[in-house]
């Protein structure tokens, strides 16, 4: 692909050198003959003073490279490329210079001198005429953001017309998916503050009228096709509020159910008839036969990594298919969702005949890579960190990839899953996770294990909203039990030491010392999902239901499901409030349930208890024995911080939960614990608290920090004020 900026660049120096020559061969300036200097070859290109850029991204601005030939005019070119490419990154005090250095052989060394100066900043971003959408949540949909604290590290506050461009767009859509058809950016005005060397960035927007939808119909005038099938695809509801982004995907949806029909060319329109007085919008789907028109060609540009299969298995079509411009439209969104580009652009253009088309799809590729290290504390495992490798698109053939190495005060857990999202070529995903795991004796429970285990499974898309999966494993876990206390939950049942070699002279042991136990299961999972942000939901529902078996050496069913509602609590105000229930049964078709298969539950059922450390207690030694059934509920409400910019990535949150848990656990042979349990265990299976968090949406994922107040407990429950955990839908 030819870079523009280089093509102008060079144009300009060949006529500079044409313009140039009739001067140099003039009598009139005493040169009677035209003499010819060669430019030194170059050895190496370098850089100096850049922190902004590396050097592998700086290498590619510059031309002197690929020339091989250290001419000083193609040399200050590419210094004026660097400095406007750290002018585009906020960099407007950069200077940069170059200087030559001679090396072996009669070559130099081209060294690019670059002082970045002190990068400028974007002080302030105001609104005006945002009555309805507030400054915070307008400043979290654009693209520039205000310098902030992490400022250094996102390098997301620099101005760019280019990007401010974008970002009256990105209002417009925003506005126009929440009821305001009309909304429009009239203007942006950029103020440079040389005292605080930052921008003042003011936005002006002219609302508009709040529409809502009035009734919803479709016409079609192709025979044989069933309009009532068609009506499953309609998002824009009687009495819903306008949305741009409905309507479209109401288009595309209603085009994709008519070509399952049969129906290739079927082409859907939706003729709007406004009621100004009422503020309403009366919408008739019309669904015509169009134009028959067929893909001649599809080409992709821009992806360096990513292969055009990829791409093209996302379209639904080929070439020489039928083409349907709401297919199209579908596909964009289908590439958008993969997450692997930051923009993405389709261009119809005519093809070689009048019933031909041509399709260009550009897009801007993103980091799919990511890889660091996390520290991080729990209070069930104290100070624990992870090195992880994790790829979304590796290879760019779209499959996803994570390893991932682990450590505590406790364990260490090694990692590694892998996914392909199209099974040979079908829109099913298949997977596999391998995983060993040690848990150290003498940490939180009463025993030590080294499992090593994995899984495969298989998923598959049910509907627009469900899909489902299904998985098969096995795992080997070995126990060790060496040290007093002993595990209570061992084939004996009680805590008291036996004597495994012997040898009276050798401490005893355990009754879980040594063994080892396999397990083997099949299940599967199904999910829904009408969520309109999996990242930041806003509204929708996400809820999951699984049930697998457990054989081998076990013979246990167990049976889970969790959902949470999302809903703006306040229209357009970032305040949002869930409602979250979940359940769960371990059923055991001989004895009971071994304590290492019960749940044993933390802060994703209730907050303010300590993990793994409420619930049945042995009475021997009151160690934990975990539960065979729990239901809970949560309610939450999520707000902005008035006083922080949004950029920081910090939000606020006020909660209330409660849990019913019950049935106790046994011995892993599956019978129960000698003694029972402690009264002040199972006095109160109801639990419950409120609290407050901060949620931060940090580089490193999203995190919470929660406090709590416990209002019912068991006697013997272990409660903490503070909990930090990762932020998760369920």
């Amino acid at each position: 692909m030819i870079d523009p900026t280089k093509l102008v660049r060079g144009v300009m120096l060949a006529l500079a050198m044409l313009l140039a020559s009739p001067f140099a061969a003039s009598p009139l300036l005493g040169i009677s003959a035209a003499i010819a200097q060669q430019d030194p070859l170059v050895s190496s290109v370098l850089f100096e003073g850049n922190q902004g850029f590396t050097d592998a991204q700086l290498i590619t601005m510059v031309d002197v490279a690929s020339r091989g030939i250290a001419n000083p005019s193609v040399i200050a070119s590419d210094a004026e490329s660097i400095r406007l490419a750290y002018e585009q990154k906020g960099y407007t005090n950069v200077a940069v210079g170059y200087r030559l250095e001679a090396s072996d052989g009669g070559r130099v060394r081209v060294i690019f001198e670059i002082n970045e100066g002190v990068r400028t900043g974007i002080a302030a971003i105001n609104f005006t005429g945002n009555n309805s959408i507030d400054a915070g949540t307008l400043k979290s949909v654009i693209l520039t953001k205000e310098s902030h604290l992490l400022s250094w590290l996102f390098r997301d506050d620099a101005y760019d017309p280019n990007k401010v461009s974008v970002d009256k767009e990105l209002i417009r859509v925003y506005y126009a998916n929440r009821g305001f058809p009309d909304a429009v950016v009239t203007s942006v005005v950029a103020e440079y503050d040389a005292g605080r060397n930052a921008y003042f960035l003011s936005f002006t927007i002219d609302e508009g009228d709040r529409y809502s939808f009035g009734e919803v119909s479709i016409e079609t005038s192709i025979p044989g096709l069933n309009a009532d099938a068609l009506t499953s695809a309609i998002r824009t509801r009687e009495g819903g509020r306008y949305s741009l982004s409905d309507l479209e995907k109401t288009q595309a949806d209603m085009a994709f159910e008519a070509t399952q029909q049969g129906y290739p060319f079927a082409d859907v329109r939706p003729r709007i008839n406004r009621d100004i007085s009422g503020r309403i919008f009366h919408v008739t789907y019309l669904v015509d036969e169009g134009p028959r028109v067929y893909v001649e060609r599809i080409d992709i540009s821009g992806n360096v990594k990513t292969r055009d299969f990829v791409i093209r298995r996302e379209l639904g079509f080929v070439e020489g298919d039928p083409f349907n411009r709401s297919m199209v439209t579908r596909a964009k969104a289908a590439i958008e969702g993969l997450g692997y580009f930051n923009t993405v652009a389709i261009d119809l253009q005519p093809g070689s005949s009048a019933d031909q088309v041509h399709i260009l799809i550009v897009v801007d590729e993103a980091s799919t890579g990511d890889y660091g290290a996390t520290l991080g504390w729990a209070s069930d495992q104290g100070i624990l960190g992870e090195v992880s490798l994790t790829g979304r698109n590796f290879l760019g053939r779209g499959q996803y990839l994570r390893i991932a190495v682990g450590a505590s005060m406790s364990g260490r857990t090694f990692d590694f899953s892998f996914t392909e999202p199209r099974f040979m070529g079908l829109r099913v995903s298949a997977g596999v996770d391998v995983y060993h795991r040690i848990v150290d004796e003498g940490g939180s429970g009463f025993y030590g294990s080294t499992s090593t285990g994995g899984q495969v499974r298989i998923g598959a898309p049910i509907t627009r909203d469900v899909s489902g999966t299904v998985f098969v494993g096995f795992e080997q876990r070995s126990f060790v039990d060496a040290i007093a206390p002993f595990s209570t939950v061992g084939p004996t049942g009680t805590p008291v030491g036996v004597d495994a070699d012997g040898d009276p002279t050798t401490p005893d042991v355990g009754a879980m010392d040594g063994l080892v136990r396999n397990k083997a299961w099949i299940g599967y999972s199904l999910v829904f999902n009408s969520l309109d942000n999996t990242k930041s939901p806003t509204e929708g529902l996400y809820a999951t239901f699984s049930q697998q078996y457990l054989g081998v050496d076990y013979n246990l069913l167990k049976t889970e499901a969790k959902a949470r509602y999302f809903m703006p609590l306040l229209e357009d105000s970032g305040i949002i409030a869930s409602v979250r229930g979940q359940a769960g049964i371990v059923n055991a078709f001989s004895g009971v349930v071994p304590a290492t298969e019960a749940f044993h539950h933390g802060p994703s059922l209730v907050r303010g208890f300590v993990a793994r450390q409420f619930g049945p207690r042995a009475a021997s030694n009151g160690e934990m024995l975990g539960s065979t059934m729990y239901a809970g509920i949560s309610g939450e409400i999520e707000f902005p911080i008035p006083v922080l910019p949004e950029s920081y990535g910090l939000r606020g949150a006020v909660w209330a939960d409660a849990a019913w848990v019950d049935g106790v656990g046994g011995t892993i042979t599956g019978a129960p614990v000698v003694g029972g349990t402690t009264p002040g265990s199972t006095d109160q299976p109801f639990k419950s608290s409120v609290g407050a968090s901060l949620i931060w949406h940090s580089p490193f994922g999203p995190l919470r920090g929660d406090v709590g107040y416990v209002i019912s407990k068991a006697t013997d429950d272990r409660t903490e004020v503070f909990q930090l955990t990762i932020q998760n839908l369920l």
